[in-house]
């Protein structure tokens, strides 16, 4: 197999709000796994680490990942995989009372059109609401803002933030994009329920619903491939996928071989 682009020593947006935030901390963020030697970039096991397997993916739209206070910190954060390889990520903190100028100056950047990805039944009753994809502006670039964090801190990052009550949402429903069974692939935390997806999976469908069905497939194969990894250096049974490292492999050839 051909080399990969040596992006893996490269900081994104994630990465780099990771540093911010540890800085903060006046003690250390005890995670799961907090005796695990990892990498401080893909925050695996430095054994199991996958920043070499980064690639830089062409797409027209935009990310912006909106961070609940110590999800950042997390290793089983997926957000980071959006900006892993997506190159057009932007990253925040969120809280409630103060709203950094960065923030608002993407937000309100003229080449994008932000749309807020969350559950339509949470919109207020004037905005706009798109199911499963969107209608772009034809001089605009999507920019699509997702809160991470758990179900609950979500809900209330969506709830308790003015700015983005004025932007449209976009409402993706795994149900009717496969399956009415279609459950979350992310077995590295334990959801209330099956059908709350994982940061990156609906980042996937996101692109899948834009018609980049390849930036689709190989960023699901990209955070599968993680979850497999992530899976080996705990104390329980692997439930990934041990094919996803072949499926991604081969997803990401025509990048390797234009690189």
């Amino acid at each position: 197999m051909k080399h990969l682009p040596q992006i893996e020593n490269s900081m994104h947006a994630v990465h780099r709000l990771y540093q911010y935030r540890k800085s903060l901390s006046t003690t250390t963020f005890q995670a799961r796994g907090k005796g695990v030697n990892r990498c401080e970039c893909c925050r695996l096991a430095k054994e199991n680490c996958l920043c070499a397997m980064r690639v830089s993916l062409q797409s027209d739209a935009a990310f912006l990942l909106l961070m609940y206070d110590t999800e950042v910190l997390k290793p089983s954060n997926t957000g980071k995989l959006i900006a892993d390889l997506l190159p057009d990520c932007y990253a925040f903190l969120w809280a409630r009372t103060e709203v950094p100028d960065e923030l608002l100056n993407v937000i309100n950047n003229d080449q994008y059109q932000p749309y807020v990805v969350f559950p339509a039944e949470f919109a207020d009753q004037d905005q706009q609401v798109f199911q499963q994809s969107v209608t772009v502006p034809i001089d605009k670039r999507p920019l699509f803002i997702l809160l991470d964090g758990s179900w609950r801190e979500a809900k209330k990052m969506f709830r308790k933030s003015d700015y983005l009550k004025q932007l449209p949402v976009l409402s993706i429903d795994p149900q009717r994009l496969y399956s009415k069974d279609y459950t979350s692939k992310y077995h590295i935390r334990h959801a209330a329920k099956a059908s709350q997806l994982a940061t990156a999976e609906v980042a996937a469908m996101v692109l899948n619903g834009i018609g980049e069905h390849k930036n689709g497939e190989t960023l699901a194969a990209w955070f599968d491939y993680y979850s497999y990894q992530y899976q080996k250096s705990v104390c329980q049974a692997n439930q990934g996928d041990p094919f996803a490292e072949q499926r991604y492999k081969t997803l990401i050839m025509d990048v390797i071989e234009h690189s």
